[in-house]
């Protein structure tokens, strides 16, 4: 398993990278929010020659503008992963299965190079996805054992704790194999 983390404006842009294989990146939110963090924990990621993916936290509507501003501010680098966090948003709605589906979508015809994720977490997988479309992967969010979440699907990347940070486990045999995988 290779181990990795993922940061947002809540981290400092020069987080410990000692160990990791990949890192993602908050990029976006709705069609407004950009991390102002976001620059200078990519080079972290990028110095110490890990695997960078960007997410963006999805909310309901406005489906093509959120894919295009999230893919306008995301760095675009050969083998770089794109992800969508669906989860609930800070005034209790979430995106639907439909939006959220469109989203990944749109985001794949705007970047075709590049692999897209769902990050959910494992109540939004079992109680709210009836879809279990994921794009090119599912990113899990369920806090227990690191590489055995509580799910039946295939999964891609696992976040197994939020602290002291989110940290994720991914289901490559090594970071070549992962590095193979992103490039598509």
């Amino acid at each position: 398993m290779l181990r990795g983390i993922d940061v947002s404006a809540y981290q400092s842009s020069a987080y410990d990278t000692d160990g990791l294989s990949f890192v993602f990146v908050k990029a976006t939110e709705g069609h407004t929010y950009t991390n102002p963090k976001l620059t200078a924990q990519t080079k972290t990621a990028r110095d110490a020659g890990c695997v960078v993916g960007f997410y963006h936290f999805l909310w309901p509507g406005n489906l093509t503008a959120q894919a295009e501003y999230f893919v306008s501010k995301a760095p675009e680098k050969a083998g770089d992963i794109l992800a969508v966090d669906w989860e609930t948003t800070g005034d209790g709605t979430h995106a639907t299965n439909a939006e959220k589906d469109t989203f990944i979508k749109k985001v794949k015809s705007l970047r075709p190079n590049h692999r897209v994720l769902l990050y959910s977490n494992r109540n939004f997988w079992l109680n709210i996805d009836n879809t279990s479309y994921a794009g090119d992967g599912l990113w899990i969010a369920d806090y227990t054992t690191a590489g055995k979440p509580r799910i039946k699907a295939k999964w891609l990347f696992h976040q197994y704790t939020d602290e002291p940070l989110d940290k994720e486990v991914a289901d490559f045999t090594s970071k070549a194999a992962l590095q193979t995988w992103a490039a598509g």
